[in-house]
């Protein structure tokens, strides 16, 4: 009678008390008066459902939509101060009723600076309780860790751990009990993160995804400024935009047969040597030839970043099937400002850093020297301790990302299971390489597919996944499905059946 009695209790004070989760937890807004380490709520309120709407007007026709359809949602803000110099800004947000017990964090994109609502949209839709982080600060760019050595170590990795325990706190206080599984998702930066996590906390979760990792992240650069120099040093060796179309259906029509089905796809570029000597210009130049300065700098965009002095690969090269989107990179008049930012103010500590002055050998160890153990590369063997928690990680990329080169996953990948062996990363880790997707999506290939699923099929029932089904996409209508195989397997056509239904391929 007495656990009838709280629970009759639970469901009036739901009625009367707005933001009430349970007999075991507390109201919502009483969240902010929770007393927290080194943070201060600073927002606790029930969002009703379908009436959240993203600060700062974050709300592109898709959002819009995804926001309209939440469910009610106990909404929490907070600061973080692990440092004098820190202003971590967090949102945790924890569905009302129908929580799946889970809590899911989500990472963030470039030099971050916001709170990703949309994926944490995502998540709630799903039943968890989720979380974002700014990173630490609000300005475009790199110019906040200018002077700011805290606020760079709050980007490089110190905010999301901060934003998981915190998050985690709250949570057992809204509901009374902590989640029972923990997971992070993240493509790019949050790629980058996600590797992070697994390395410096590997307590905080118990599954991750790494997608399209900006790791190690000094070298990125490097070769993002590189490639940036070589192709944009004079006119004559700039490749205009208008080129690109040629390019990639010179490329389709060396490499596409390779994988013995025509389908506009280079399933394994790696398998792909195109010689872009056999689109030379016979006699004047125009949008379908290359003059040979330009055939020189496709030569040169296809090509890993080496050492001038040492011959050493420093970060590998663009793979063919990205020629559509190479403007990201090579597009002038200067290298991606991206990169540039992590020079000018991380290295350097010069907003007038002059970029024609970059030096691959010297600054690029000038970079590493200084920002040692912050974005520089992710030492294999620390995946370790998060394997032998149980830890899963499932990583991915697009084979034609034109932001990061699809080969720093597959690298990592590779360095992982050397350094570890075969059976640790067998049960522990899985790479699934996405043909024809750009960076984190996009692309002709088959681009949109659900990771989390199996993901936790094998955290918590120990099914590892053998193929992900992924789909393509125009104009809303979905025309094309594929299996995503775990590297190194690649989709094979069975030789029967349509080529656009998953059905008829199979992971060899």
């Amino acid at each position: 009678m007495k656990m009838l009695r709280v629970a009759l209790l639970a469901v009036v004070m739901a009625v009367v008390m707005p933001g009430y989760a349970n007999a075991a937890g507390t109201s919502c807004d009483s969240l902010l008066k929770l007393t927290l380490e080194h943070a201060t709520v600073t927002r606790a309120e029930l969002v009703p459902a379908g009436a959240f709407k993203a600060p700062g007007g974050g709300n592109a026709a898709q959002n819009a939509d995804r926001f309209a359809k939440l469910p009610a949602f106990c909404r929490v803000a907070a600061t973080l101060t692990p440092s004098a110099d820190s202003d971590i800004k967090i949102e945790v947000w924890m569905p009302a009723s129908g929580w799946n017990g889970k809590f899911e964090a989500v990472g963030n994109g470039g030099w971050a600076g916001t709170i990703g609502y949309p994926a944490m949209a995502q998540a709630l839709a799903r039943g968890y309780a989720t979380t974002s982080t700014d990173t630490g600060h609000s300005t475009p760019g790199g110019s906040f860790a200018l002077g700011h050595p805290e606020k760079l170590t709050d980007y490089a990795y110190r905010s999301e751990h901060e934003m998981t325990v915190k998050a985690k706190a709250l949570i057992n206080a809204f509901y009374g009990n902590a989640p029972a599984r923990s997971y992070f998702n993240g493509c790019s930066t949050g790629g980058r993160q996600a590797l992070t996590e697994a390395w410096r906390y590997p307590d905080d979760f118990d599954g991750i995804i790494a997608g399209a990792a900006a790791n190690p992240k000094t070298h990125l650069d490097t070769w993002r400024i590189w490639m940036g120099l070589e192709t944009l040093k004079d006119p004559e060796t700039t490749i205009p935009k208008a080129k690109y179309p040629a390019i990639h259906q010179a490329v389709l029509n060396a490499c596409d047969a390779l994988d013995g089905l025509k389908d506009g796809l280079i399933s394994d570029p790696t398998a792909c040597h195109f010689d872009p000597q056999v689109m030379a210009c016979k006699e004047s130049d125009g949008a379908s030839c290359l003059t040979p300065k330009q055939v020189q700098s496709v030569k040169t965009i296809l090509g890993p970043a080496k050492s001038p002095r040492t011959g050493e690969v420093i970060f590998p090269s663009y793979q063919p099937g990205t020629e559509l989107a190479w403007g990201l990179l090579i597009g002038g008049p200067a290298p991606y400002d991206t990169a540039l930012d992590q020079f000018r103010y991380m290295v350097f500590d010069d907003p007038k850093w002059d970029w024609r002055t970059f030096d691959v050998d010297r600054d690029m160890a000038k970079a590493d020297q200084k920002l040692k153990g912050l974005l520089t590369a992710i030492d294999p063997t620390s995946m370790s301790p998060f394997f032998k928690r149980g830890g899963k990680l499932l990583t991915y990329q697009g084979w034609s990302d034109q932001d990061i080169s699809p080969l720093a996953s597959v690298n990592f990948y590779r360095s992982v299971k050397s350094a570890l062996g075969d059976p640790a990363v067998s049960s522990s880790m899985r790479l699934f390489m996405v043909p024809g997707m750009g960076h984190c999506g996009g692309g002709e290939g088959p681009n949109t597919f659900d990771m989390m699923v199996p993901l936790e099929q094998w955290v918590e029932k120990g099914q590892a996944p053998t193929r992900i089904e992924a789909s393509h996409s125009t104009n809303g209508a979905i025309d094309r499905t594929r299996p995503l195989c775990p590297y190194p397997q690649v989709a094979r056509y069975k030789g029967t059946g349509s080529i656009d239904e998953a059905e008829n391929f199979t992971c060899q």
